[in-house]
């Protein structure tokens, strides 16, 4: 039906500027004040930056493809670059953060996409279906089915479309509700709510454009709830006076004598029964640090003192002493403790054991206060420790907390329900500001038709833009500013030491509910980090920088039946197989949402807990074994992406983020495969035929880093189109001559530019398999020679090797050219990533290989010297060129020409692959000025008639007999 649609190509399916989209990408990692990410946490959210290029380029026609009416290049090509160039800096503009809601950048992209669409709709005027799908005067919707966080159904708002988004997770739901679909609703309102006294925030501003009337209101309401729960339960939260007998203990703090202090925060340890008989009936602590601030020359940290068969804390400052650090952490991994009484071991077993009999309780550390120029620590005291003993909640959240999470659970030790996350004096303080939503919304609406708002009788939830529909919506937001204070305020909650720092770590530090053993309980009423107020101010930043402008609507669809796709533009960020659960994780704040937002949203949060069954995340757990997990995933997510390709708009490609953490498996013939390759495989099964695929750098290095292990750092973006199902078949000669036909140009115009290319030479691998997938991809099926269906596999190696220009093999081209870009020196994992990606290995399959060392987000190639002595090439089931040449070279500098030759002897299928690899990277080092590196090569060269003499003096050299390894 649309295979006479005239389709020129985007310009995403040509070139994009990589470097400053993924400059811009990793820059906004680091921004938090106003990104949509502080209204409401959600896990692997794309940047903006890279979501706005992407969906511009989706859209905009590439100038080499419109000269003359047709789809080629014509004659002038310089124009058609010099072109290229105007929109790359268009795009250049659009991903800077200062320009996230600049008026004239935005314009000038709006205006190029509308340009775009009418040159589209010009050509297709004459299509029989034009009046459904070519009107030039209205652009086509946007639609993501796995909406998740929301950044790319609000860019494509800023773009100026009009933008639909799906997810089957209520919370995703949720946050793209207050993203998208409120702000328009409500745009261009001044605030109801009655002005908080002394609020300089409130009178910079009587501006009141776009969503900045409804953000002035979640403030003014924030405000007022605050001001309501701490009439309530403040008695909860008392200050901490200074008195003599402080000072007694800690003359530092004779200057505040007489002075009461609000507390930042109460530092708790676990507490389980001492295992030693002598004192089992004394809760001693489990705390990994006793550090509390360690800012040079104001340290402070806590010292246990043992009073017979009794202990208690106080605070020092000063330099620590070096057994401070661990706390009562003994030594390994793990859950070993140390009785702090008697020095008797506590196992994790044991701890284990006592948290699921719910004997696990805890004690009080510390005291954080805030000072007229910082911290204040101070030892606990009786009253404080009574204070928190008073909290008697009346409710508490139900539902199990995920027993197996990828980073951690804290599941084992007894923290099984979410209720179990909290102290009670915080799920006093969080039933308490839940309670108050309802009572805000009926505030807001008493307020609003006070000023004069109509209101329409419709619930937000039925469409309702009057009183009691904008009621809703500040209290959508403000039930958001709890999950953000449940987020800061649960037993999950450490303190974070740091000198730049000393304030509390929120829950969800990573992906993952890990079990913490001295935790911070924070004050919602103080002025320090994860007070009410800051909770709702980050909020109210982001609100106020939401487009609000175009349509927007959000539905609870499951992606592989949803039909809001139909006849949309499509960019999606699917789930990414078994990295995240996100359903388990959201859970957390579905059931304080769900309190909330109940009544607001009544099918929404019908459920107890959010759903999973359906959920395209292959969790073994669920599905009875890895294989069967695999299964559900990928047969789930073939079906969603064809429903995608038979939906989506037929004038522009489909964009789908691919953003899964490389591994290997190997099936039942032990052949190979990475999860690139299955993905790629699920794509072309669905329907689609790929034209680009695009590296883009998504994470700050200091992220992986910081978290010690190797963590995502890249997305390849794929761009698809729709395959006609007509497509041919053909043979894998014509395929190989299409790729050399092809290639060349394709790679003139990603290098075009010399030193300031649009792609970087770590990228081009990846960039690269764009164009060669493209035309794999469009036929239906390329046979090899035994007339059996080319695989992904053998189609990208094909790809490699005219860019590689050799036939060595998938390990050794990733070190080939990761040698090139990086000598013997570390690298950032991310980029590592994205090459082996495009090499057809993986980083963990490289490891295995032995020829590189990977840890902390760094990856490196192991030198000559470092590889083993004791090595059997013989055994060695995974034996890259790359780690044949190196341990050759080893043994001719540790044991000369005949040692050399002996292993030669033992490998003789690599000789040939080893002399031409060493040509090369001599001719690499020679190139690059490398001397010292040249020299290995060289010598090894130089010396190969000797080395091939003392093999064939072995007896086996050419032999064939021998062990092709």
């Amino acid at each position: 039906m649309n295979n006479n649609i005239k389709t020129p190509k985007k310009l995403i399916e040509v070139a994009l500027p990589l470097d400053a989209i993924n400059v811009a990408a990793a820059r906004e990692k680091s921004i938090r004040h106003g990104h949509p990410s502080t209204l409401h946490l959600w896990w692997a959210r794309r940047p903006l930056a890279a979501a706005r290029a992407v969906i511009f380029a989706q859209m905009v026609n590439d100038p080499g493809y419109q000269q003359g009416g047709g789809f080629r290049y014509g004659v002038n090509k310089e124009k058609a670059q010099a072109e290229r160039e105007r929109l790359f800096k268009i795009i250049e503009d659009l991903v800077q953060w200062e320009n996230t809601n600049n008026e004239e950048v935005l314009e000038r992209a709006r205006a190029e996409i509308r340009r775009s669409w009418r040159e589209v709709c010009e050509l297709n005027k004459g299509h029989p279906q034009a009046a459904e799908l070519f009107n030039p005067d209205k652009l086509p919707a946007f639609h993501d089915p796995f909406a998740g966080g929301g950044a790319l159904p609000l860019e494509a708002q800023r773009l100026g479309l009009e933008s639909y988004a799906s997810d089957l997770n209520p919370v995703a739901v949720t946050i793209n509700k207050a993203m998208i679909e409120i702000p328009p609703r409500f745009a261009g309102r001044a605030p109801v709510g009655p002005r908080v006294p002394d609020d300089k925030q409130g009178k910079l501003t009587e501006d009141w454009s776009g969503p900045k009337g409804l953000a002035e209101d979640v403030r003014r309401y924030g405000a007022w709830m605050r001001t309501e729960a701490e009439k309530r339960i403040g008695h909860l939260y008392p200050q901490v006076e200074i008195t003599a007998e402080i000072v007694k203990e800690r003359p530092d703090l004779k200057p505040l004598l007489g002075e009461k202090l609000t507390v930042i925060a109460w530092l708790w340890a676990r507490t389980v029964k001492s295992p030693n008989p002598a004192f089992s009936h004394v809760d001693v602590p489990l705390a990994s640090t006793f550090i509390l601030s360690s800012k040079a020359g104001k340290e402070s940290y806590v010292q246990p003192v043992v009073e017979g068969g009794k202990y208690r804390f106080t605070v020092k400052v000063g330099e620590p002493p070096e057994e401070a650090k661990e706390g009562t952490k003994a030594a390994g991994r793990g859950a070993n403790f140390r009785c702090v009484l008697s020095d008797t071991p506590i196992g994790g077993d044991y701890i284990k054991a006592e948290g699921q009999a719910g004997r696990m309780g805890e004690r009080l550390m510390a005291i954080a206060a805030e000072g007229a120029r910082g911290r204040i620590y101070l030892a606990p005291t009786q009253e404080h420790e009574d204070a928190a003993l008073q909290a008697q909640p009346s409710w508490k959240p139900s539902g199990d907390v995920p027993a197996r999470l990828t980073g951690g659970t804290c599941v084992p030790y007894g923290l099984s329900e979410w209720g179990d996350l909290f102290t009670p004096r915080q799920l006093v303080a969080l039933t308490t500001f839940s309670d108050l939503v309802g009572e805000t919304i009926s505030k807001v609406k008493a307020d609003a038709l006070a000023a004069g708002m109509a209101d329409d009788g419709r619930s937000l939830d039925e469409g309702g833009s009057g009183a009691t529909a904008y009621a809703q919506a500040i209290g959508v937001y403000v039930a958001f500013a709890i999950s953000r204070t449940a987020d800061r305020g649960s037993t999950i909650c450490s303190w974070d030491s740091s000198p730049k720092m000393e304030a509390l770590r929120n829950t969800f530090g990573r992906q993952a509910i890990p079990m913490t053993w001295d935790f911070a309980e924070g004050n919602p009423f103080s002025e320090s980090s994860g007070n009410w107020m800051f909770n709702i101010e980050w909020g109210v930043k982001a609100v106020q920088l939401f487009p609000a402008r175009a349509g927007g609507s959000v539905v609870q669809q499951d992606a592989q039946t949803q039909t809001t796709s139909k006849n949309k533009l499509v960019s999606t960020d699917p789930p990414y197989y078994d990295n995240i659960g996100y359903a388990d994780l959201s859970d957390f704040f579905y059931v304080w949402l769900r309190r909330s937002l109940k009544p607001i949203y009544p099918s929404l949060f019908a459920t107890l807990a959010v759903p999973k069954a359906e959920e395209l995340v292959a969790a073994s757990y669920r599905h009875g074994s890895k294989e069967q997990a695999e299964s559900f995933f990928l047969d789930g997510m073939t079906e969603a992406l064809h429903n995608l390709a038979r939906q989506a708009h037929p004038a522009f490609p489909v964009t789908i983020y691919y953003a899964f953490k490389q591994s290997e498996t190997k099936d039942l013939a032990g052949t190979s495969s990475t999860g690139w390759e299955t993905f790629l495989e699920a794509v072309l099964k669905a329907g689609f035929a790929l034209t680009g695929t695009w590296p883009m750098r998504t994470e700050l290095g200091n992220r992986m880093i910081g978290s010690g292990t190797n963590a995502l750092a890249s997305s390849i973006i794929l761009v698809c189109r729709q395959r006609p199902t007509d497509a041919p078949t053909v043979s894998r000669r014509e395929f190989i001559r299409e790729l050399n036909a092809t290639l060349p140009e394709a790679l003139d115009e990603m290098t075009r530019g010399g030193v300031n290319s649009p792609v970087a030479p770590v990228d081009l691998s990846q960039a690269i398999i764009g164009p060669g997938m493209a035309i794999f991809s469009q036929y239906a099926t390329v046979l090899e020679a035994d007339g059996t269906p080319m695989n992904v596999r053998t189609a990208l190696q094909l790809i490699n090797r005219f860019l590689a220009e050799d036939d060595f093999d998938h390990d050794t081209q990733f070190c080939l050219h990761w040698f090139e870009q990086q000598g013997w020196a570390t690298g950032k994992y991310g980029d590592a990533d994205v090459l082996a990606r495009a090499k057809g290995t993986s980083v963990g399959g490289l490891q295995a290989s032995g020829v590189v060392d990977s840890s902390k987000g760094e990856l490196r190639l192991l030198k000559w010297a470092e590889m083993p002595r004791d090595w059997q090439p013989e055994k060695d089931v995974r034996l890259p060129v790359w780690e044949a040449l190196h341990q050759l070279i080893r043994a001719l500098n540790q044991d000369g020409e005949f040692g050399a030759g002996a292993l030669l002897a033992r490998m003789p299928a690599r000789a040939e692959p080893i002399r031409a690899l060493a040509y090369r990277l001599y001719t690499l080092c020679e190139r690059k000025g490398w001397a010292e590196e040249a020299r290995a090569y060289n010598e090894l060269v130089t010396a190969w008639s000797a080395i091939e003499q003392a093999a064939g003096e072995a007896g086996v050299l050419g032999s064939q007999a021998q062990l092709d390894i």
